[in-house]
């Protein structure tokens, strides 16, 4: 438990909350694309965009956690891509949580589309940081797109990045299939109010007095909106501001004087 600051900072910290404040639309997209393509048998993908701290990542672990049940059939891998040593490092990887044997460049390329060709579960492959696979033309985001618009596939790709463009700009042929571009989900930054509403439930879950008062909070919110939008930079300012807040109340207690005046 610890003190009021102790907690505090433990709610403060970035984490997956129960609920998302200012994200229950795109929640509600991402729970019926996966409902549609994941156990709907459908093949697809859907590509993710947005700022740094605007919920991306979060709300799609969220709704991961929520659909555990319904996914249960199918197989998920999530992959940061940042993670990956080189963007065709995706290949083996995947290959390795799918339980394939390794192989080599191309082989390794044919192994894969063999087997999500075949019949089986879906599969439903989360790829966090996408623009890290961004390769000379682009052919390792091009066979992993092309791959969901195979008649027989059983592929469900999301890709998550910062850059809006990023279909646009580097897989553009994919438009010319029957199928089309991958499917677009855009997080705009955190508002005033939005940012505000989520320090406060964070706060809120603290016992006692606030910890911060609520002008400071809507301060932050205001400033940190008009910069970025970005929600663990308006968690982390709150978190150094009950640092501050808690040095200050443990240097008052420990200069009081004691009782009777005594030294």
């Amino acid at each position: 438990a610890g003190t009021c600051y102790q907690q505090a900072k433990q709610v403060l910290h970035v984490a997956v909350p129960d609920r998302l404040q200012g994200r229950e639309r795109e929640i509600g997209i991402l729970q019926q694309f996966l409902r549609e393509h994941v156990r709907g048998r459908r093949p697809g993908s859907l590509y993710v965009s947005g700022a740094p701290g605007t919920g991306k990542t979060a709300c799609l672990s969220r709704v991961l956690l929520d659909c555990k049940d319904e996914l249960a059939r199918s197989r998920t891998v999530v992959l940061n891509c940042m993670a990956l040593g080189s963007p065709h490092s995706v290949f083996p990887t995947l290959a390795q949580h799918l339980g394939l044997p390794t192989a080599t460049g191309r082989e390794q390329i044919r192994n894969l589309e063999k087997h999500l060709m075949a019949q089986g579960p879906m599969v439903l492959l989360v790829l966090d940081e996408l623009d890290q696979l961004e390769s000379k033309g682009q052919d390792v985001l091009y066979t992993l797109f092309e791959w969901t618009q195979l008649p027989s596939s059983r592929l469900v790709l999301v890709g998550l990045a910062n850059a809006l463009d990023l279909t646009d700009r580097s897989l553009a042929r994919l438009g010319a299939h029957p199928a089309g571009s991958p499917r677009l989900l855009h997080f705009p930054p955190y508002t005033k109010e939005q940012l505000t509403h989520i320090l406060q439930e964070r706060l809120g879950q603290v016992a006692g007095d606030p910890v911060l008062d609520a002008a400071a909070l809507q301060f932050c919110a205001r400033k940190v909106s008009a910069v970025s939008g970005d929600a663990r930079k308006a968690l982390d300012v709150c978190r150094r501001a009950v640092e501050v807040v808690e040095l200050e109340v443990r240097g008052q207690t420990l200069l009081k004087p004691l009782p009777g005046g005594e030294l």
